[in-house]
């Protein structure tokens, strides 16, 4: 009786605090997210650095896989995302019955899409490698994708069960399951690439296992533990197409944001292929992995503006909505001041982590000047960021899709195919068009969600 008690004023205590200051919730909520999504880099980062010691044709093979990896990661993060809108909305509206709808929903969601997903990956692995430019390297990455989309469900489940427990203010224990699976990866990684002698495959072995670990802990408390805001019972679930639609309207948007990062990632590749060969996206593959690491506060603040714009939009606060936009853009800006800086000084050094074999060292000067390229990348991207998770919170999840069109496949590939073939500063001319091309994109976003929210709080 007191556990439940004592369960009971936890859970009340998480919901006041997403309705509540919003400056506070956005702080509260996205420390956890921050760190959980650093230690979700870690992992895919030690991937990067054990498989770069095979050399740069590993390396070029796992740059090839991202962007079809990340197409998974955006189906799990799109129906988190969609989960985690409509449950902080119910809670806004103070909808319980809502909440728990949305929440099995989810779940339901998430086996179809995995589903689905996996079979196709599996058939037309090879072919859409071939067509991304693979070449050489298409062996070494189909082998690593076959298993790793083998295991895709373990990837997607645990990104909407961590949605649903972020939108009611829960971001620790989604944090407790990634640290937990973070560790096991980095201590397999090594054994199953060079112990077991397994190299690339052994990565992504490493990869499914660690990633099955955190749904165990997810089943656990969403489903067995039942001490969360929302609950799960076959008497209360009534079976909806408008919760569907509710859940898909931001997340099929924010799935095909990832899908169109994706794509670009594939174009950026093939420009890359051309202008330098497989060294030039192997450069690219190990500096972008340093640059996301760097991008995961803002996103972290952004994923907190989710939860608490979402219930501000639900129960009409405009004025908290307009605190979030505002304070979760410039709280973003302000850290990436100081990890822009950390980057730039010590390009140098953070290169080298890549480059400690000897098949790979003479790329070290390369992934440097990628990293001083993308210091004004940086400043620009938390705007952006805060005004699509925003837009999601409110359930406008195709105005972000919009502005991530406009960014991604208008702006970022144009000035990319002026600066580095008009132009003709070849594979640094990419690197310039995703400085020059996002930053004007997301200051286009961010002045779009000020309008908007500026507009919502007059007419009400």
């Amino acid at each position: 009786m007191g556990s439940e008690i004592e369960n009971s004023k936890g859970v009340d205590q998480r919901i006041s605090m997403v309705t509540g200051e919003p400056k506070r919730a956005i702080r509260v909520l996205a420390i956890p997210m921050i760190i959980s999504m650093l230690l979700i880099m870690a992992y895919n980062l030690a991937d990067s650095i054990w498989v770069a010691g095979l050399g740069p044709n590993a390396l070029a093979a796992l740059g090839f896989i991202n962007p079809l990896f990340m197409i998974v990661i955006g189906l799990g993060n799109g129906l988190g995302a969609g989960a985690m809108s409509l449950i902080a909305r119910c809670i806004g509206a103070k909808n319980k019955g809502g909440a728990d709808n949305a929440a099995m929903h989810s779940l339901i969601l998430t086996l179809a899409v995995s589903v689905v997903a996996t079979i196709i990956l599996l058939l037309f692995l090879q072919n859409i490698l071939f067509l991304m430019g693979a070449g050489v390297t298409v062996g070494l990455a189909t082998e690593y994708g076959q298993i790793v989309f083998g295991g895709l469900i373990f990837l997607i489940f645990s990104n909407v069960a961590s949605g649903i427990l972020r939108a009611e203010g829960d971001v620790n224990r989604p944090m407790y399951a990634i640290a937990a699976t973070t560790v096991l990866n980095i201590i397999l990684d090594p054994i199953f690439i060079y112990y077991f002698g397994w190299g690339v495959s052994g990565a992504a072995w490493a990869t499914i296992i660690s990633s099955a670990i955190s749904c165990v802990f997810m089943i656990y408390w969403l489903l067995l533990k039942r001490d969360t805001y929302v609950s799960f019972s076959r008497k209360d679930f009534k079976a909806s197409w408008n919760v569907i639609k509710n859940i898909l309207m931001v997340a099929l948007p924010a799935s095909v944001e990832s899908l169109i990062m994706s794509i670009l990632g594939i174009i950026l590749n093939l420009m890359l292929v051309i202008t330098g060969g497989a060294e030039a996206v192997a450069v690219y593959t190990a500096g972008w992995r340093v640059l996301m690491m760097a991008m995961i506060p803002p996103i972290g603040i952004g994923t907190a503006a989710i939860t608490v714009g979402g219930a501000a939009y639900g129960s009409r606060n405009y004025g908290n909505l307009s605190t979030a936009l505002s304070y979760s853009a410039k709280l973003g800006v302000g850290i990436a001041v100081v990890t822009a800086t950390v980057s730039y000084v010590f390009a140098g050094n953070i290169a080298t982590i890549f480059t400690y074999s000897p098949e790979s060292a003479f790329m070290a000067p390369s992934i440097a000047a990628f990293l001083q390229v993308m210091f004004l990348f940086y400043l620009t991207a938390p705007l952006g960021i805060t005004a699509s998770s925003i837009f999601q919170g409110m359930g406008k999840g195709f105005t972000s899709l919009i502005l991530t069109i406009l960014r991604e496949l208008i702006l970022i590939a144009l000035f990319a195919y002026l600066f580095a073939f008009i132009l003709g500063f070849g594979s640094p001319g990419v690197w310039w068009g995703i400085v020059v091309g996002g930053g004007l994109g997301c200051a286009i976003a961010y002045i779009w969600a000020t309008i908007y929210v500026r507009r919502l709080k007059m007419n009400y």
